[in-house]
């Protein structure tokens, strides 16, 4: 298949459809970046810093057009506001803290010696962004690189194809050397491919545990540098004393948010025996007022799963939990 498509959860019709990025597309991107990345680390880091503003008013500007469109790949409700809102919070704060994290290091002067460890761009960086977060892990990656003086290249998750050419908008209109942010259309072997060939400096992956493993694979040898940020298993603890009412509220959230369909998600709650029954009854009171239906209707508060694959997952962990 030379396609990758986006199935919508919500009434499963094909919500986007693109064709795999060539070996020569691939090529030309990434020739395109080098020469924008010697460019680009020529700039100043106000001007950098400038630019990212910029960037984060025409995200903001699409935000009527995102939020529905995020809820047809992902199944997320309309009424959360999609992420750029949070993403206006992270791509500030990122802004405001790159002067102090790019400074050099000086260590204790030592007589006879000038010490010093200089930030310098790695070069190319390749983001591959996963669909739960689609826009606020991609930028957490995106805009520190760019930051730095990299040139970046996207490769956003299938389940959120529309997400990475939203991202090219905004960035094509502030004014960047041109190649210095491109998404490209891959499929996992596309991805590896390019990250085996030694022609990315470093790779930031969001995702899960085996695609985590398959880049570590496809980097073997490369000395390639990798940011990896793996899914995991997080559990609560309410002790006695806790805060009853705050810590339930906040755990079934955590633990329903985006169905549940988050790295730091809530997956299983060790409660005092003091007060479990308490806690029980109290979490299920919450928990069943919650409205599952079209997340494109203002009153639904729960959405689809982003796949059938991960709601089947669900119903076998639910028929399991419930076996005599």
């Amino acid at each position: 298949m030379n396609d990758i498509v986006c199935i919508s959860p919500v009434d499963g019709s094909e919500v986007a459809r693109r064709r795999i990025a060539t070996d020569s597309e691939v090529a030309a991107t990434l020739a395109a970046a080098g020469r924008a990345q010697r460019e680009w680390s020529k700039v100043t880091l106000a001007e950098r810093k400038a630019r990212m503003l910029s960037f984060l008013s025409a995200m903001q500007a699409q935000n009527h057009e995102v939020v529905p469109e995020l809820a047809m790949q992902m199944g997320r409700p309309v009424r959360y506001g999609g992420e750029l809102r949070s993403l206006e919070e992270r791509v500030r704060a990122l802004v405001e803290l790159s002067e102090e994290a790019l400074a050099p290091l000086v260590p204790v002067e030592r007589p006879g010696f000038r010490r010093m460890i200089k930030r310098v761009p790695a070069g190319i960086v390749l983001v591959i962004a996963p669909w739960n977060y689609p826009y606020l892990t991609a930028v957490n990656a995106i805009v520190p690189a760019l930051l730095s003086g990299n040139a970046v290249i996207l490769k956003h998750a299938a389940q959120t194809l529309l997400v990475g050419e939203r991202f090219q908008s905004a960035m094509n209109q502030v004014g960047l050397p041109k190649g210095l942010f491109t998404t490209l259309t891959l499929d996992h072997a596309a991805a590896e491919k390019l990250i085996a060939s030694r022609a990315v400096d470093h790779v930031n992956f969001t995702g899960s545990v085996a695609g985590g493993r398959a880049i570590e694979r496809a980097a073997a040898g490369t000395f390639t540098t990798l940011g990896l940020e793996l899914g995991g298993k997080d559990p609560a603890y309410v002790r006695a004393d806790a805060d009853f009412d705050f810590a339930v509220e906040q755990l079934v959230d955590g633990a329903f948010y985006n169905s549940g369909q988050c790295c730091c998600g809530i997956e299983r709650i060790y409660v005092h025996d003091e007060i479990y029954d308490l806690f029980v009854g109290a979490f299920a009171d919450i928990a069943s007022r919650y409205e599952l239906g079209n997340p494109l209707v203002e009153g639904t508060t729960l959405g689809p799963m982003a796949a059938v694959r991960f709601a089947d997952t669900v119903r076998a962990h639910t028929r399991e939990a419930l076996a005599p």
